[in-house]
Order: structure tokens, then C-alpha cells, then sequence
């Protein structure tokens, strides 16, 4: 589950994975519950960011994740209430090896795989003018019927 994030060496990233260890071993959250797990391992910020998923959901908005940090909030939110994941879209893909894996299991296919390592809602801002297009296209685009088109192409 954990990489590089913005770029550690190789003792760095050992720190990483020496404290996601500690932490499962010393709190032993049972993987079935996903509020456990968020106690374990998580932050208030993870919590903070599950809840927004659960709320959007429960407003019928959509939420637009960017990295694996919101990516694994959005997982505690969809473990909790399953259809949530309906209302996420993923901006991106990072490089980092539990990211994919959470995607999947939240069935997201990313919008764009550009290796960003960058934080900050990068992915999530390069994504907005493409899910921006996508509704102005579903919104406004002519059908075949509304452009007088008789003959699609058989």
C-alpha cells in the first residue's frame, strides 16, 4: 500500500511502511469494519473526508476524488454505505501501489493516469474541465433526431 508519495528515499519510505505496520498491529482493527480501520490508521482528515462522500451521496451530488488519500476516505465511505461510490468519480490515478487497488475496489476507472505525485487536488483540477465537457456535451449535444440527421451511417 505505501510508495514514494512525493518522492522519499528509500528510508523514508520504510518509515512509511514501519508506521502503517505499528498501527495495524498495535490497534488490530478488524478489516470488516471500516469506521475500526479509519480509527487505526486514519486521521480526523480521512474522517472529515469519508463524511463528505457519505453527505454528498445522501445529496445526490458527486464527488470528485483526487489521490489516494481521498480515494482510501472514499473507500470508508463506501464500505459504510455502498451506493455512495455511484456518486464519486476519480480524477486520476497515482502512482502510488495501494491506490489502483482501492480504485478497484471501489469500481472507479480513472479519467486521467499521468503519474502526478503533486498532492494539492492537482489530478482533481486537471479532471474538472474534462467532466465539465461530458455534462456540456450530455446536456447540449445534438442528437441525430434534434439535427434533422436521416441517415446514421448503416
Amino acid at each position: 500500500m505505501c510508495g514514494r508519495g512525493t518522492g522519499v528515499d528509500d528510508e523514508g519510505l520504510g518509515r512509511k511502511i514501519d508506521a502503517v505496520r505499528l498501527a495495524l498491529a498495535v490497534n488490530e482493527p478488524a478489516a470488516d469494519d471500516p469506521v475500526a480501520v479509519l480509527a487505526a490508521v486514519g486521521g480526523y482528515e480521512l474522517a472529515v473526508l469519508a463524511g463528505v462522500c457519505l453527505g454528498a451521496a445522501a445529496a445526490n451530488a458527486v464527488v470528485l476524488l483526487d489521490g489516494f488519500v481521498t480515494s482510501a476516505a472514499a473507500l470508508v465511505a463506501a464500505r459504510l454505505t455502498p451506493a455512495a461510490a455511484e456518486r464519486m468519480i476519480a480524477s486520476h490515478r497515482s502512482p502510488e501501489p495501494g491506490h489502483a487497488l482501492v480504485l478497484a475496489d471501489l469500481g472507479l476507472r480513472p479519467l486521467l493516469d499521468l503519474g502526478l505525485r503533486l498532492g494539492e487536488g492537482s489530478g482533481a483540477a486537471l479532471a474538472l474541465p474534462l467532466v465539465s465537457a461530458a455534462l456540456a456535451l450530455l446536456a447540449d449535444m445534438a442528437t441525430f433526431e434534434t439535427a434533422g440527421v436521416t441517415d446514421a451511417g448503416a
